[in-house]
C-alpha cells in the first residue's frame, strides 16, 4: 500500500522552482516576479529606514532634554513681601535641596539661579538665558561636562562664564575672549533702577547637540548669579536629576514631600509630554502608511501568479491526471510567490539596516549634492539625522512583510488548485 507524500514534499519544491524559471516564451511572468522582488524589497526597506530613523529622532530628543536639563524642577509658590510685590524665592534652598538630595533615587540636587539678559562681543549682541549654578553641579551635567564638541577648561568655570556654542557663534567669541552681559534690574539709585553691566571671561563652550540649548544658554557660577541678579541669600529654584528619568512620576510625590510646604513641581514630561505625544501618533500614522506601501508591493505577487496560473493551466490539468491533489498544487504555486517575498523581504531587510548604520555618510552625501541646508537644526532641534535599530521595529517590519506576501499568494493558489483538469485539457 502505497504512503501519501507528506506536504510540501520534494517535488512540489522542484515543480515550483521550475515554474519560477520561466522561459523566454513566457516572459511576462518572470518580468512581474521581478517586479514584484523588487517592490517588495523597497518597500521593507523604506519601512525600516523610517522606524529606525524616527526611534533615533525620538532617542536623540529625549536624551538632549534629559542631558542638559532638570529631570524635576522644584520651585516655590508665589508670595506676597512687605512691599506688595510677589516672590518665588527660596531662602532656605539649601536644606530643600539637601532634602531633596536624600529622597531615594535622587541623584542630584542643584540650587539654581535663572534670568534672562543680553550678551554683547565684537558690536553683536544676543539674547542669552543664564543658569547660576555651582561648579560642581554644572560639571554633573552629563551634555555640558562631556559635550559633542568643547573649547577652554570647564575646570575654570568659577574664572567666567560657559557659553552655547550658539551664543559663541552669534557674538563671534572663542575660549578666553571677554564678553559684556547687560542687565535691565541693575543697581536702584535715587533715579531709579540703572541697567547693570558687566565684563566676563568666557572659559567654556559647549556643542550639547541641542540647537535651543547652545543657542541660549550661559552658565555663570552661583555665588556671582546671585550678586548679579540681586538675588542674595535665596535661589530661585532647585534643579532635581533622578536615576530613572523614563518615570519620573514615581520620584515627584517623595520629592514633594520633603521640599516644603510652598514647594512645587515640574517634570521633564509636564515640559515636553505634549511633543513626545506628537512623535508617538506620528510614528503609528507612518508605520500604517508604510504597511499600506508594503501591502501594494505585495499585491503584484498576486498579479504575477495569476498569470503563472494561466500560463500554466495546460501543465496544471496534466498533473491532476496524473495524481495531482487539490492540496499539492496549491502548496506548489504558494511556494512560487511565498519564495518571492521571502527574497523581497531579506533584500529589503539588508538594504534597511546598511542604511541605518551608514545613515551618517549618506546624509552627508545627500547634503553634499543638494548644495547644503537639507537639514535645518533651527527647525528640528537637533543638528543631523539619526537612526536607531530597534529589534522590535525590525521584526515587525519583516513579519509584515512575509504575513502580507503569504496571504496574497492565497488567492491565485487556491484558483489554481481548483482548475478543473477536464477544462484546462479542452482546448489543448
Amino acid at each position: 500500500m502505497s504512503r501519501a507524500a507528506p506536504p510540501f514534499a520534494r517535488y512540489e519544491w522542484m515543480i515550483a522552482w521550475r515554474y519560477m524559471r520561466a522561459r523566454r516564451a513566457e516572459g511576462g511572468v518572470s518580468v512581474m516576479t521581478w517586479i514584484s522582488l523588487v517592490g517588495i524589497s523597497l518597500a521593507v526597506f523604506a519601512l525600516i529606514a523610517t522606524l529606525s530613523v524616527r526611534a533615533g529622532f525620538r532617542a536623540e530628543f529625549v536624551d538632549t532634554i534629559l542631558g542638559a536639563n532638570a529631570h524635576v524642577t522644584v520651585f516655590n509658590s508665589a508670595e506676597a513681601e512687605a512691599n506688595g510685590t510677589l516672590s518665588r524665592a527660596m531662602p532656605d534652598y539649601a536644606e530643600q535641596a539637601a532634602r531633596i538630595a536624600g529622597v531615594e533615587g535622587v541623584t542630584r540636587a542643584a540650587p539654581l539661579i535663572k534670568s534672562q539678559l543680553m550678551a554683547n562681543a565684537n558690536g553683536s549682541n544676543a539674547g542669552v538665558e543664564v543658569f547660576g549654578i555651582a561648579a560642581e553641579d554644572l560639571a554633573a551635567i552629563p551634555r555640558i561636562a562631556k559635550p559633542q564638541e568643547a573649547q577652554g577648561d570647564l575646570a575654570r568655570f568659577d574664572d567666567g562664564v560657559a557659553i552655547g556654542s550658539g551664543v559663541a557663534r552669534e557674538l563671534g567669541v572663542v575660549a578666553g575672549d571677554q564678553i559684556k552681559l547687560i542687565s535691565p534690574d541693575g543697581v536702584k539709585t535715587a533715579f531709579g533702577t540703572s541697567p547693570r553691566v558687566k565684563t566676563y571671561e568666557v572659559t567654556y563652550i559647549f556643542t550639547a547637540g541641542r540647537y535651543d540649548i547652545d543657542r541660549t544658554r550661559l552658565y555663570m557660577p552661583f555665588a556671582e548669579a546671585q550678586s548679579f541678579f540681586n538675588r542674595e541669600g535665596v535661589a530661585d529654584e532647585i534643579e532635581v536629576m533622578v536615576e530613572d528619568p523614563d518615570d519620573v512620576e514615581k520620584y515627584a510625590l517623595p520629592i514633594l514631600m520633603v521640599a516644603g510646604d510652598r514647594a512645587l513641581i515640574w517634570t521633564w514630561r509636564d515640559a515636553s509630554g505634549a511633543f513626545l505625544r506628537a512623535l508617538t501618533v506620528e510614528d503609528n500614522v507612518m508605520f500604517i502608511i508604510m504597511s499600506i506601501l508594503v501591502l501594494i508591493a505585495s499585491l503584484n505577487i498576486t498579479s504575477g501568479l495569476v498569470m503563472l496560473v494561466k500560463n500554466k493551466g495546460r501543465d496544471i490539468g496534466i498533473l491532476r491526471t496524473m495524481g495531482l491533489t487539490e492540496g499539492a498544487v496549491l502548496r506548489v504555486f504558494f511556494i512560487c510567490g511565498a519564495f518571492t517575498g521571502i527574497i523581497g523581504t531579506a533584500v529589503g531587510l539588508v538594504l534597511g539596516v546598511l542604511f541605518s548604520l551608514y545613515i551618517d555618510p549618506i546624509f552627508s552625501l545627500v547634503n553634499y549634492l543638494a548644495g547644503g541646508g537639507v537639514w535645518d537644526p533651527s527647525i528640528r532641534g537637533i543638528y543631523q539625522i539619526p537612526a536607531k535599530l530597534q529589534a522590535g521595529d525590525v521584526i515587525s517590519s519583516v513579519a509584515l512583510s512575509l504575513l502580507l506576501s503569504f496571504g496574497v499568494t492565497i488567492f491565485p493558489a487556491r484558483r489554481a488548485a481548483r482548475l478543473n483538469p477536464v477544462e484546462a485539457l479542452r482546448y489543448e
